[in-house]
């Protein structure tokens, strides 16, 4: 009998024993390809020869030392390394283990940086509705999805949340993408007004949305008409990029898409690559100056921040990434799989929408193509897709309650960035049988 508490206690899940490239491997012998990279984390397969060794050869000389009394070798490299390929402003690398962890901080931080201007009435976050940013409570409390956080609502903190960018759903007949994005992003400056413009203090948002949705980035101008009223307002602008960043999207930072820069940006999944758990909060020069020119001390802090040997494993896989072009690789590779998907699915009479950027790529689901209207989701499609597709030795993320955390459905898909392209027709295959067997009596 286990006495692992897993995610869900009615799950008989098989037991992984190895890693090979792309594939995972079962006590059984089982290969499955990871066309998901678990969640967009596994950007270099499971088996990188140098990355292993980063991580080896740290832990014969340093295992741990806490940031309250030594930084160490590895930490300065990588927050060396992040910033020369960081967009323009970032200067400041603060390590923590894992997407949560870095929201957290970059909310406290946002918070503290306006106490130590001398704005203590800055107070109110906004965030966009049908995103997610991490599961620790105030990581929560920013996330806009609606059944993630209905049983936790009580003891979240308030944050509002404004209309997403997501054109696929929500842009009319007749309205060009450009005169929708300017139109959403438009509900920010709304919601500064209506909240006092002297009490926001930062807003949110995920450059291209990732689980709740599914790979869905802004349409052009939608960031640059944010990062004005931010601007306009003295708001900070905070991006999560947790899943989209670090190459994901073909950028080593996915809001080099929409061309612009944040004041503090949140990155992880990717950066560790499964090696380690890592995660990070990047933040601006004129940030850090702040509290520098105020307290000195930023109110805030885990045990493993800055840990030898998870930066040692990122160090080696943004130098893995650099050194070997996989970010434009991933981004010609990404081009080749949404050429298949559209080969495959465009036709389907139940995808509504393929989209994505890179190696980050969603298929909307829906009951109807003409309407857009999803399935009801009594009929668990996304949680049918993923059993058949794992039956099958795929395995991929399928998600539902795509449009407001209770209907809809999609299929999110992150390979890693050494993928062939023989194994973009083996993915495509295999979801292709996975989507039509959970349709069969639907």
């Amino acid at each position: 009998m286990s006495h692992v508490f897993p995610r869900h206690t009615k799950a008989n899940l098989p037991t992984a024993v190895a890693g090979d490239g792309c594939y995972l491997i079962d006590a059984t012998g089982k290969r499955y390809f990871d066309g998901s990279g678990g969640a967009a984390v596994s950007c270099l397969g499971h088996s990188d020869a140098a990355v292993i060794r980063a991580v080896q050869e740290q832990v014969g000389k340093l295992a741990f030392a806490h940031t309250g009394f030594m930084t160490s070798e590895p930490a300065e490299a990588l927050a060396d390394l992040l910033i020369e390929q960081a967009p323009a402003g970032l200067d400041r690398v603060y390590f923590v283990s894992g997407g949560s962890e870095a929201t957290e901080a970059a909310i406290k931080l946002t918070r503290q940086y306006h106490l130590e201007r001398g704005e203590p009435e800055r107070r109110h976050l906004i965030a966009r509705r049908q995103s997610y940013h991490g599961n620790t409570l105030g990581a929560l409390a920013a996330g806009g999805n609606a059944w993630r956080r209905q049983q936790f609502d009580p003891l979240l903190i308030g944050v509002s949340h404004i209309a997403p960018c997501y054109e696929y759903a929500d842009r009319p007949e007749g309205e060009s993408a450009f005169d929708y994005g300017q139109r959403v992003a438009n509900e920010l400056e709304a919601e500064i007004l209506r909240l006092g413009p002297e009490t926001v203090m930062g807003f949110i948002a995920e450059p291209v949305v990732g689980a709740t949705s599914g790979a869905v980035p802004a349409v052009p101008g939608y960031f640059k008409r944010i990062r004005e009223i931010c601007d306009k307002y003295g708001v900070l602008l905070i991006l999560d990029e947790v899943m989209c960043g670090m190459g994901r999207t073909g950028h080593m930072f996915a809001c080099d898409a929409d061309g612009v820069s944040p004041d503090i940006l949140c990155i992880a999944k990717g950066l560790g690559a499964g090696y380690q758990p890592i995660g990070a909060m990047l933040c601006s020069a004129d940030i850090y100056v702040a509290i520098t020119a105020g307290s000195g001390f930023f109110q805030h802090g885990h045990t493993y921040i800055g840990h030898p040997v998870a930066t040692a494993a990122g160090l080696a896989v943004v130098t893995e990434m650099l050194s070997r072009d996989l970010i434009s690789k991933c981004r010609d590779r990404g081009a080749q799989l949404q050429s298949a998907l559209v080969d495959r699915f465009a036709d389907h009479p139940h995808v509504g929408d393929i989209r994505g950027r890179g190696l980050f790529r969603g298929i909307e689901l829906v009951a109807d193509r003409t309407t857009k209207a999803p399935f009801d989701p009594g009929k668990t499609l996304a949680a049918k897709v993923k059993s058949a597709a794992f039956e099958a030795g795929l395995i991929c993320y399928p998600m539902s309650g795509t449009r407001d955390g209770r209907i809809g459905d999609h299929v999110l898909l992150a390979p890693p960035f050494i993928m062939t392209e023989a194994q973009i027709g083996e993915v495509v295959d295999k979801l292709d049988q996975a989507i039509a067997l959970a349709l069969q009596g639907i």
